[in-house]
């Protein structure tokens, strides 16, 4: 360090304060310092003489920005702002979406929550500014002090990769982390609590007269605990549970009706409803009797183990951390291997269609016991289905479009644990507990002029029914596309007396069908966007919004590039001016998804 440095035992400054100022002169030339100089001189003989217009040493400015797809980490965002605002922060909460250089140029204090998607992906209103921090034209960022939160899901090998790239990021650009970033799995919400209070705690210490706190946390927290939630679900009636397959299909869906009469939930069209399962009492039984547990074993807060294995812990999907668990017990060479960073491409195939119950029957372990064996489980996380109706047109009731899971692999049937509780062991006139999950990145425009493409194969045309009873509602006068696919026209037409109808009576414009069976050659809706290419480009130049719902693996990636080829082919753009264009839809919020 040169001799002239400035510390915290040199002068009256703290070591941050001390390290900011040294890091402001570096930069200044003598002429610039000897004018600073004078000028501070003559603030000092301002606040001598009583007159001070010096601003606090230290702000109580707070940016809380948040990268989010289905609406979980805004939620998380919203909550540290709401918890920040109430210790006397002065927060500003930005989303990613709408972030820039600008934003981060004069920020003293950021907390970043974002989740990832995918393989690794970045959520969709986060993709520019990712771009932006991980590229050259980032800002340099000495004096930052940050915290970064990540979103994921540790069934993936990428977990929460987005959120663990803008940690490094804000380090390389000269940020300082003030609290180790922490990834929460899909159960984030008390990870993410105690993450909230860890960093606001950082941060009111780091201030010189900490804020004081105010009265509306009490209210806010009290108010939170009002509301229906995962912890807290709405035990609604199930009115209807109807096949919409045909006979002859090969799939099973379900269109589902719940009471949410007295309930108090409003939602609107694009939210979710989340379903509490249960998991399958014949493969929990399976499990317990290739462990040699008694089912009936104690856990903690008076629990037993069968009962646990049902309503509170994942049993079936294969996690990183219990493998690792698993690996550390078994001591399997094999595992073990899997596990290293050599073979991580063949993990992922090894993994395919592979439950918990299947390293349990491969690596066989002895010596634990139950209470071993349930804390290296996550919880049992709900699952997300988006609406399929208006709650204007249905002002008691939530309607869902559930796909049935079934296959088999590895010498075993397989079910998936929401859909099979649904289908096999609910009927009407059961409670199923749920709640609403908002998303607010898929929304309708509020001009009911704006015309609608929506392209949604197989359950994901679910959002685009509950988008049509809404415009019929308000009386809409936009023009609606819908592009729907499945498998076979007559068995895997979900709703087609409902699009008919909207289509005779004018609310439905166009829709373009693909079903992919059907002939020799197979055919999506991502052909149907290629075949319409010249008036789904000048849908597009009328200010047309796009939406697309479903898998996010396949279906997504297709239709995005069918769209990128038709704005280029149609617009004359080239591969760059293509995906400009869509990203300028997405800051306009007129290409929105919701994929899974």
């Amino acid at each position: 360090m040169a001799p002239n440095s400035l510390t915290d035992t040199n002068s009256p400054l703290s070591a941050d304060q001390a390290k900011r100022v040294q890091q402001a002169l570096t930069d200044l030339d003598a002429s610039q310092c000897q004018w600073l100089s004078g000028y501070l001189a003559g603030l000092g003989a301002q606040a001598a003489a009583g007159t001070s217009q010096l601003a606090p040493a230290t702000s109580t400015t707070l940016t809380v920005l948040y990268g989010s797809q289905t609406g979980n980490a805004e939620g998380v965002a919203e909550l540290a702002a709401e918890r920040a605002g109430a210790k006397g922060f002065d927060v500003k909460l930005t989303s990613m979406a709408d972030a820039g250089k600008k934003t981060l140029k004069e920020v003293e204090r950021l907390l970043v929550v974002v989740s990832t998607q995918g393989d690794g992906d970045p959520p969709d209103p986060a993709l520019e500014f990712h771009e932006l921090m991980m590229g050259r034209k980032a800002p340099k960022l000495a004096g930052l002090r940050f915290a970064v939160l990540g979103l994921g899901d540790t069934s993936y090998e990428h977990f929460c990769q987005t959120g663990k790239q803008f940690d490094a990021r804000l380090a390389e650009l000269g940020g300082e982390s003030i609290h180790a970033r922490t990834d929460c799995d899909v159960d984030y919400e008390e990870a993410a609590e105690v993450w909230i209070d860890e960093v606001l705690e950082a941060l009111a210490a780091d201030l010189a007269t900490p804020p004081p706190a105010q009265a509306a946390e009490a209210d806010a927290s009290q108010s939170a605990q009002l509301r229906y939630s995962k912890k807290h679900p709405f035990l609604a009636e199930v009115l209807t549970s109807q096949p919409l397959n045909g006979r002859d299909s090969d799939k099973q869906t379900l269109h589902l009706e719940l009471s949410l009469e007295e309930s108090g939930l409003e939602y609107l069209p694009g939210d979710a409803v989340g379903v509490v399962p249960q998991n399958d009492p014949a493969h929990v039984d399976e499990l317990i009797e290739m462990l040699k547990f008694d089912a009936e074993s104690p856990l903690e807060e008076g629990r037993v183990l069968r009962d646990a294995l049902l309503t509170d812990f994942e049993v079936t999907t294969l996690t990183r951390p219990f493998l690792q668990q698993w690996a550390e017990w078994s001591q399997a060479p094999e595992l073990r291997r899997l596990l290293g960073e050599d073979a991580r491409s063949e993990l992922r195939d090894w993994l395919q269609g592979r439950h918990i119950i299947d390293v349990v029957e491969q690596f066989p372990v002895d010596g634990i016991d139950a209470a071993q064996f349930s804390a290296a489980l996550r919880k049992l996380p709900p699952r997300l289905y988006s609406i399929a109706s208006s709650q204007a047109a249905a002002s008691d009731e939530v309607h869902l479009t559930v796909a049935v899971v079934r296959y088999a692999t590895h010498g075993r049937a397989r079910d998936g644990v929401t859909t099979s509780y649904l289908a096999d062991r609910i009927e009407p006139g059961d409670r199923v507990p749920i709640y609403i999950d908002r998303n607010k990145q898929f929304k309708l425009p509020e001009d009911d002029e704006a015309p609608l493409i929506m392209i949604g194969p197989g359950t994901g045309v679910a959002p685009f029914r509950a988008f049509l009873q809404e415009r019929e509602e308000r009386g809409a006068g936009g023009d609606n596309w819908l592009f729907f696919g499945d498998r076979r026209f007559r068995s895997d037409f979900l709703y087609q007396s409902e699009w008919l109808r909207w289509r005779q009576h004018g609310l439905l414009t166009r829709l373009d069908v693909a079903f992919s069976r059907d002939q020799s050659d197979k055919v999506y809706v991502q052909d149907r966007l290629r075949e319409q290419a010249e008036t789904l480009y000048a849908w597009l130049e009328a200010g047309a919004y796009v939406y697309v719902c479903g898998d996010a693996e396949f279906m997504a990636p297709d239709v995005h590039q069918a769209l990128r080829d038709v704005i280029r082919e149609q617009g004359g753009h080239g591969e760059a001016g293509a995906d400009d264009y869509l990203r300028q839809m997405q800051q306009e919020k007129r290409y929105q998804r919701d994929i899974y």
